[in-house]
């Protein structure tokens, strides 16, 4: 009976170029090796279906993510130094991977060797994990170049298999740092973890949906791409073992006593005998990124093109869970004086990187460097929620239509020209004393229509309303008789209202607080003391 053919997670020219080396048909006996248990047949139901993405070359991306006029290697100092990675150019005047960096400058005299910057590695590899987490929340990266996802679950939600594997595609290879380089990764499916991820460090491309065909499907990989220590590998091609059909066919009492039980679970979870559980990557709940530009930087738009493809990661960040920010804090490095720092605060959440650097270009036009930068940082604050909305229906000004963020848009815009301190909000405190009963707290756009009624109402309609503008220092008035006067005598509307309090902090009032109005139709706040000499003071004015 033949079988049907597999087709491919990705169409050919979409990755790679190298044809599929996975299309074998499965043998008729059952497997007797390390990879079998020696039943008469292997059945499996698919209970998880893992995707594998491979990025080759990783090590080179993270060092030189532009062309480069002269070949260049990549060098593990921890390797007596031995060249990790080449590009196209330096392979093509006979350098290779393994080959020590002497032997290499005696091919390639003009090489451009690069330490390996393995931080760079780990932070690109978190960067393809934010995008892979949008499509399910099981996702593991698997050092250096390697990222595991569970995505049975995520099936229903995304349309089914092959839409959810088009999506995550395309979202890869519509990043940034992939799309500018290059460099893109290798994707392949298969019913266990270790399966997918060795078929792509294999570079095959392989969608494999049925368990019971996973020993036919992966013998024709070779060796390496289950990266077991090099000892092993090496007594393995001693014996003649190359690829995993090869070693799938060794007596596995003979393999275990010679290689260890480690290795034959090795190939159980390859082959989904044995449990092979991943640990979740766990998703930072801060954003930080770091740049270190080739030159100094002294203009402030360079600086912000600079800032951009960072501006896009922390958009991706956000977007990713669904979260905004209220605070966001750039950091500029010199060579001699103290880093400086710019903070916006922002009316509401948000997460466009075009939002944030046009915010960006009015903060650094007050900013003074005395220096110029060699390295940016951004530090995102707090992630808070951020309310999603569909787009109006009418136009701004049409039928009466407001634009909506109009007025988040004009704080942020005005706090980012004049600065943090200029533009801020009042928060009422439960305080009786005037002076008190109000704190400076960041811009609040959620108050009630009945909170701002209540603070703002006309103190003629009712007693003991508040004003918003309140003197720093209350002012002495004069009297006349006893009546309070302000360019002529005052006409008392509303009180007397008693204040006795503070006397637990050694700063006790005892005042009669009254609403008033002056000849211009002013309405006033006054208060009279309570102890003689019972004076008359101006404490605030009604809008």
């Amino acid at each position: 009976m033949r079988q049907r053919a597999q087709r491919p997670l990705f169409e050919p020219g979409d990755v790679s170029a190298t044809p599929s080396v996975l299309r074998v048909r499965p043998a008729s006996p059952p497997p007797t090796g390390p990879g079998s248990s020696g039943q008469a047949a292997f059945k499996l139901a698919p209970r998880e279906l893992w995707i594998a993405a491979h990025v080759p070359q990783l090590s080179l991306l993270a060092v030189s993510a532009d062309p480069q006029a002269v070949p260049v290697v990549v060098v593990d100092e921890a390797r007596k130094p031995r060249i990790i990675d080449a590009d196209g150019k330096a392979q093509a005047a006979g350098v290779h991977i393994g080959m020590t960096l002497g032997a290499a400058f005696a091919v390639a005299p003009h090489l451009d060797a690069r330490p390996r910057d393995a931080a760079r590695e780990l932070a690109l590899m978190r960067r393809l994990a934010g995008i892979a987490a949008t499509f399910t929340p099981q996702v593991s990266i698997e050092s250096p170049d390697g990222l595991l996802l569970e995505i049975k679950p995520s099936l229903r939600l995304f349309g089914g298999l092959r839409e959810l594997c088009r999506r995550l595609r395309d979202a890869c290879l519509a990043d940034a740092v992939f799309a500018q380089s290059g460099v893109h990764p290798c994707f392949t499916l298969a019913p266990t973890a270790l399966a997918a991820l060795v078929a792509a460090r294999g570079g095959a491309r392989c969608f494999i949906t049925d368990p019971g065909v996973l020993p036919a499907r992966l013998k024709p990989l070779p060796l390496a791409t289950l990266r077991w220590p090099e000892d092993d590998n090496t007594r393995l091609l001693g014996m003649g073992v190359r690829t995993l059909g090869e070693l799938m066919r060794l007596p596995r009492a003979g393999f275990a006593k010679r290689f260890g039980v480690a290795r034959l679970a090795d190939l159980d979870r390859l082959l989904g005998r044995r449990a092979d559980p991943r640990r979740r990557l766990t998703r930072s709940e801060r954003y930080r990124g770091r740049l270190d530009p080739d030159h100094e930087l002294e203009d402030h738009e360079r600086i912000l093109a600079a800032l951009r493809p960072l501006l896009d990661e922390l958009e991706q960040f956000l977007r990713a869970r669904q979260r905004g920010i209220t605070a966001l804090q750039c950091r500029f490095h010199h060579y001699r004086a103290a880093p400086t720092s710019c903070t916006l605060r922002l009316a509401s959440p948000e997460a466009n990187a075009e939002r944030l650097q046009s915010l960006l270009r009015e903060r650094l036009a007050n900013l003074t460097l005395p220096e110029p930068v060699r390295r940016c940082e951004l530090r995102g604050g707090a992630l808070s929620e951020r309310p999603l909305a569909s787009s109006p229906l009418w136009p701004a000004g049409e039928r009466g239509h407001a634009p909506a963020g109009e007025m988040p848009a004009l704080i942020e815009h005005l706090r980012a020209r004049l600065g943090a301190n200029a533009v801020y909000g009042l928060r009422r405190v439960s305080e009786h004393r005037p002076e008190n009963a109000q704190a400076v707290v960041e811009p609040m756009l959620a108050q009630t229509t009945r909170d701002a009624d209540a603070a703002l109402g006309t103190p003629g309609l009712a007693p003991f309303r508040r004003p918003l503008w309140l003197l720093q220092t209350p002012r002495e008035l004069a009297s006349q008789r006893g009546r309070p006067r302000h360019d002529g005598p005052l006409q008392l509307l509303a009180g007397p209202e008693r204040i006795e309090s503070g006397w637990w902090d050694g700063a006790g009032v005892q005042r009669d607080y009254y609403s008033a109005k002056d000849a211009r139709g002013t309405y006033l706040w006054i208060y009279r003391e309570c102890a003689e000499p019972r004076r008359w003071f101006l404490h605030g004015i009604f809008g």
